[in-house]
């Protein structure tokens, strides 16, 4: 999931951002009705009536006339035109809007009674957390629980925006990628995953509300491109135990982008929590003595994938195929300018793996070489080149390889090459007509580009996420609420981890 970095001052090209997928690798907007079915178009056609998964079976409201009303259980499945209540627009009709549109709360929109906060008659709730008494550098760690929106147009103050329960670890003073959420109440050490701007959303150069605990490359990349206060940044390494506040905590490898942990928790009373942030699963992650014990009282999972037709081939088997489709083109034709697509990290083993092989330098814009040196990592140091017309390798933003924009950026290279040979390495080009039968791929060819979707993914896929429950979990959580809000999604959720866990699972 791609960070949001401003770049250094250099005259490059600047590419047109891809209209279907985000900086992230993620849809960026709804399909259309032409586009086939797929994981991705399941978040933007399904819906939940809520108020009937209140209700029993027998005292679901029945359909409008004219609908179709899919049962599984107590889920109800309706378009979100439905859900909402409000009558569809007919097609080609522009709805006539009189006088100023009027906000409503999502309990009104569904039809449902709000809960009454308790909490605001009655105090602070039993065993909630106290907030910590620990001194800071600007003696500001302490917070609140809500981030304030700042001010409107009007000056007015906007309502504050509650920090989600799942990026709280349960009786601890430590949080996980919050950092949009401001100062969370009772929260005295943050944690961040992974330098992927969803991720450290939030996280600016005037930070002062506590400690941010991550790995030591995150840490570099936190101080380089956010300004953040050194004194605020505490780098771990991977595989050492460290105490915090009394609880022991342990950073894994994730395997996503360079810098991404897997963080575990053991707190004194002997529970043991485990957040994956993003990760691709695999069996030697599994293997850790830590994730060997069997005790986990709770995992965090990133379930980016939660759709049984993911299964996504190896990473190494996706990157000798990209090795060999490229060889094969400059064979056909040596002015054949190799293009891969990337996040502002990650993706950095593909065009590796490329560059050892052809033997050519990376080339790439300033701002993620400056990243990319930041890495430490010498084998790929020494192969960055600052000239464009010196290398048949490029690394260009994900999002911007398209067929028109390839050709506009071939047209500036002074015909130094004559054709465009482009790789989308992601998750969400797998297709299942290929499988893991890689050389069954079609590429998209238009003139002189050609560009190849492949399923490299830094996310684990269905059949890898099934595997890593084996851990036996006793409660799973997912971390993609946002996906939890549609029916299809719980239903495969509930079913992966009730096949492969011993324990509940929470959306």
């Amino acid at each position: 999931m791609a960070a949001a970095i401003a770049g250094d001052a250099e005259t490059d090209l600047t590419l047109a951002v891809s209209g279907d997928l985000d900086d992230n690798g993620f849809p960026a907007s709804p399909p259309t009705a032409a586009t086939s079915s797929s994981f991705a178009d399941d978040f933007y056609r399904s819906g939940i009536d809520w108020s009937s998964l209140q209700a029993p079976p027998s005292h679901r409201r029945r359909p409008a006339a004219g609908t179709t009303e899919t049962v599984c259980g107590p889920l109800v499945q309706k378009n979100l035109f439905q859900a909402w209540g409000i009558e569809k627009p007919a097609a080609g009709m522009a709805q006539k809007v009189c006088g100023p549109p009027v906000q409503k709360n999502l309990f009104q929109a569904w039809g449902i009674q709000k809960p009454p906060r308790e909490e605001a008659a009655q105090g602070p709730p039993v065993g909630a957390r106290a907030s910590s008494s620990s001194p800071s550098p600007s003696g500001a760690w302490p917070g609140r629980k809500r981030r304030w929106g700042g001010s409107d147009e009007n000056g007015a103050s906007r309502k504050p925006v509650a920090c989600p329960f799942y990026k709280e670890i349960p009786g601890t003073p430590f949080t996980v990628d919050t950092f949009r959420y401001g100062a969370v109440e009772g929260c005295s050490a943050y944690f961040l995953s992974h330098f992927h701007y969803d991720h450290y959303g939030g996280l600016t150069k005037n930070w002062c509300h506590g400690p941010i605990y991550c790995t030591a490359l995150t840490a570099r990349l936190v101080k380089m491109l956010l300004s953040i206060d050194s004194a605020y940044v505490c780098p771990l390494e991977l595989d050492t135990e460290y105490v915090i506040n009394g609880m022991k905590v342990t950073f894994l490898e994730a395997n996503h982008c360079p810098g991404a942990a897997l963080i575990h928790f053991c707190l004194s009373d002997g529970k043991t929590y485990l957040h994956t942030g993003d990760f691709r699963a695999s069996k030697s992650m599994q293997l850790h003595p830590l994730l060997q014990t069997g005790c986990i009282s709770l995992l965090y999972l990133d379930t980016t994938y939660c759709n049984p037709k993911y299964k996504f081939p190896p990473q190494e088997d996706v990157i000798d195929f990209v090795v060999r489709t490229a060889q094969r083109y400059l064979k056909k034709q040596p002015k054949t300018l190799i293009v891969v697509g990337a996040y502002s990290i990650g993706k950095e083993n593909v065009y590796l793996a490329i560059s050892q092989a052809l033997e050519v330098p990376i080339y790439t814009d300033a701002s993620r070489r400056r990243i990319l040196h930041s890495f430490g990592w010498p084998d790929l140091s020494k192969r960055i080149s600052s000239c464009n017309q010196s290398s048949p390798l490029h690394v260009l933003p994900l999002a911007s390889l398209q067929h028109e924009n390839l050709k506009k950026y071939l047209e500036t290279l002074d015909q130094r090459f004559l054709a465009v040979l482009a790789f989308r390495p992601t998750g969400w080009t797998f297709s299942e007509a290929a499988g893991k039968e890689l050389d069954l791929i079609k590429p998209s060819s238009r003139g002189r580009v050609t560009i190849y979707g492949v399923p490299y993914s830094e996310h684990s896929s269905f059949s890898e996420l099934r595997d890593f429950l084996k851990v036996n979990p006793q409660t799973v959580v997912t971390l993609l609420v946002f996906a939890a809000m549609f029916s299809n999604y719980r239903i495969i959720f509930f079913w992966l981890v009730s096949e492969t866990s011993k324990g509940n699972s929470h959306c």
